[in-house]
């Protein structure tokens, strides 16, 4: 097949919207499929890191994203039954000078409105809303392409039309997110850090967002039993209970947090195995389609940012689009498996319980800041390859 110059791209979120600007930038135009008749992103924030912040920037976005976002100063880590501190690793600055880009936090729907201003006034992009794909030939029957990308989430639909990819299956846990109005929040609650609490079987996150004038929290647990048959976003009071049951031990400010909790929504977390992301002819999975993963790490936006990149990159130029899609799944298999072995150690060390924590807690306390940020320097300072 010859060189790209369309791409039929499935999906309007993050991995969909920054593909479009990506390959944009090297010439090659898009027409975004999109489901929803209007583009209302849920959720609440998320954590941009260096890797990501770096792409988005030579997207020409971080402008608008910095009128947005927090620069917290630290990573915190702390202890769930006491509140005492753990360990930090340094941000704000230092993640300008270190690492040559902004850890930023914001809502996810501010990124998202960021990247749709972006789409529409590039004249190489086009967003198409109301959409309902149901497998790859329909997709292409809207608008016909040389290439066509699943940027179709978690549970595309198209990643059947993949011979070898995999369905989606249940990690084990559940996250809570809600949000906590700044003049509302304990004291406990840093504006100026990311921190996560840390206890048995579950842990804490908590940020702030700017834009809402709230902290951001997320509440993990782990669930082994899949959620029933009808499970529903806002939990019902069994649902509740368990989310309660999870963190009963902890500090009494920790537990009147989740009980006061305002409209607080359960995302049973899902992620993708390690099956093929292309048929190596002329479609490919990116983002949440091909390697979703739990938010041990806090990568999923990022490595969904770094797939529209490289696949920029590759498919920029070629003759071939077929080795282009293979040589990209090779280099972001390798990618992605580094960052899931990293979120399944976090995982592992922030639900720690008996001997096991107080080990991670001593080493914690060993290790100065400098040390935690160089174990991040291969994270943080990725570089998408030419």
């Amino acid at each position: 097949m010859s060189s790209a110059t369309s791409a039929t791209i499935v999906g309007a979120g993050i991995a969909g919207l920054t593909t479009a600007l990506a390959l944009a930038r090297k010439g090659i135009s898009s027409h975004i499929l999109e489901q929803a008749s209007t583009l209302e992103e849920v959720g609440a924030g998320l954590q941009l890191s260096p890797n990501a912040s770096r792409i988005l920037a030579d997207l020409g976005l971080l402008d608008a994203l910095s009128a947005r976002w927090n620069e917290p100063d630290h990573i915190s880590l702390a202890s769930g039954h006491t509140l005492s501190p753990l360990t930090s690793v340094p941000a704000g600055k230092t993640a300008r000078s270190r690492w040559g880009s902004p850890y930023g936090v914001l809502h996810r729907a501010s990124l998202q409105a960021v990247l749709i201003d972006a789409v529409r006034q590039n004249p190489l992009c086009t967003l198409m809303t109301g959409q309902r794909i149901e497998g790859a030939q329909s997709a292409q029957a809207i608008a016909p392409s040389d290439l066509l990308i699943a940027a179709d989430g978690v549970w595309s639909r198209l990643r059947q039309a993949v011979p070898g990819a995999l369905p989606a299956r249940y990690s084990g846990n559940i996250a809570w997110r809600f949000l906590v109005p700044y003049g509302l929040a304990p004291a406990f609650l840093n504006p100026r850090t990311v921190t996560a609490f840390l206890g048995p079987y579950a842990h804490l996150v908590a940020y702030p967002l700017a834009e809402m004038q709230a902290f951001n929290i997320v509440a993990i647990h782990a669930q082994t039993d899949a959620p029933p048959e009808g499970w529903t976003r806002k939990g019902d009071a069994l649902t509740r209970g368990r989310l309660q049951e999870a963190f009963a031990g902890w500090h009494a400010g920790i537990r009147h947090l989740i009980e006061d909790a305002q409209n607080p929504i359960a995302w049973p977390l899902f992620g993708c195995p390690d099956g093929a992301w292309t048929d190596g002819k002329n479609m490919v999975l990116i983002g949440d389609a091909a390697h979703a993963m739990t938010p041990f790490a806090a990568q999923g936006a990022a490595m969904a940012i770094e797939d529209a990149a490289l696949l920029a990159n590759r498919l920029a130029g070629t003759t071939e689009i077929g080795p282009a899609l293979r040589r990209f799944e090779k280099e972001r298999r390798e990618r992605v498996a580094k960052v899931r072995s990293r979120g399944a150690f976090n995982r592992f060390a922030y639900h720690a319980r008996g001997p096991v924590a107080l080990a991670r807690n001593l080493v914690l306390s060993l290790r100065k800041p400098e040390q935690l940020a160089g174990d991040l320097d291969w994270l943080y300072g990725y570089r998408t390859p030419d």
